[in-house]
């Protein structure tokens, strides 16, 4: 559930606009188009990503991952647990793992090859089809201006759009969403998103429901020149399970460190200050 949602937080933004000052369906359009490169350039970078997870109250210690594409899908290297950076023996121990897991798929076979490469790449054309669905899904209106994180940005708020129907149950959550959005005025990329489910809703049949109080949150930054990624995403959901088991939960993920994946490998490890550095 929670890479559905982190995909809803990459989407929501993308809808029409009546507004005319300046020309908000412009602004969308444009935006669609700067996140579309973004999507594609992403599999090309490493990043460190700081995770932790909540459920019932109880939260996990944080782990921090070094994120690699390793022969065409992504590898979690684990490099510091609730900030502290591994010992010599257990960055010894996640080399080995790393290494295991090149030449495991360096020499696997053509099918099993194909076969994790496919998953891989359906799931982010899945993502692809979806950010299309978007421009039906919502209404957007232009409510301002303002300054976020140093970038001037235009504020946008979304509502579903009414009559939209939705083609499975992954949409069917959009219908019970509203949000907001903040664009960079001088790229069109996407600074911060907001969204909350405010009508309860039904997935994979009677298995669970998303009830009002899910919320998340994304924030973007510039990585590379023309190229944003994610900075921060948290997330917490409010769900049941079978109409009995009370499923909340939260996620928060801090992503910093993007390096092309040429370069990481070169080093071999990620930056001590990127396995340290806590800050929001």
């Amino acid at each position: 559930m929670f890479r559905m949602l982190l995909l809803l937080a990459l989407l929501i933004p993308v809808a029409t606009s009546t507004a005319t000052s300046p020309n908000a369906h412009e602004i969308i359009q444009k935006s669609v188009s700067a996140t579309q490169q973004d999507w594609s350039e992403a599999p090309n970078y490493a990043f460190v990503d700081r995770e932790i997870l909540g459920k019932h109250g109880h939260v996990q210690p944080a782990k921090t991952y070094e994120v690699l594409m390793i022969e065409g899908s992504p590898y979690n290297k684990l490099i510091a647990i609730n900030d502290v950076p591994l010992s010599p023996q257990q960055r010894a121990i996640q080399a080995r793992k790393l290494a295991a897991i090149i030449n495991k798929r360096q020499h696997e076979s053509e099918s099993a090859r194909q076969k994790r490469i496919a998953k891989y790449i359906r799931e982010r054309s899945q993502d692809h089809r979806m950010l299309t669905e978007m421009v039906d899904a919502f209404d957007y209106t232009l409510v301002g201006e303002d300054m976020l994180a140093g970038h001037k940005v235009w504020v946008l708020k979304a509502a579903p759009k009414p009559g939209y129907v939705p083609h499975n149950h992954e949409e069917k959550m959009l219908q019970r969403m509203r949000g907001q959005m903040w664009i960079d005025e001088a790229t069109c990329q996407w600074v911060k998103v907001q969204a909350d489910v405010v009508k309860p809703v039904s997935m994979y049949g009677f298995i669970a429901k998303v009830k009002p109080g899910t919320r998340f949150e994304l924030q973007q930054e510039p990585v590379a020149p023309g190229l944003w990624l994610p900075k921060h995403f948290s997330v917490q959901v409010k769900a049941t399970a079978l109409g009995i088991w009370n499923e909340n939960s939260r996620e928060d993920d801090t992503y910093r460190a993007y390096q092309p994946m040429s370069h990481a490998m070169a080093k071999g490890a990620a930056p001590l200050d990127a396995i340290t550095d806590t800050s929001r």
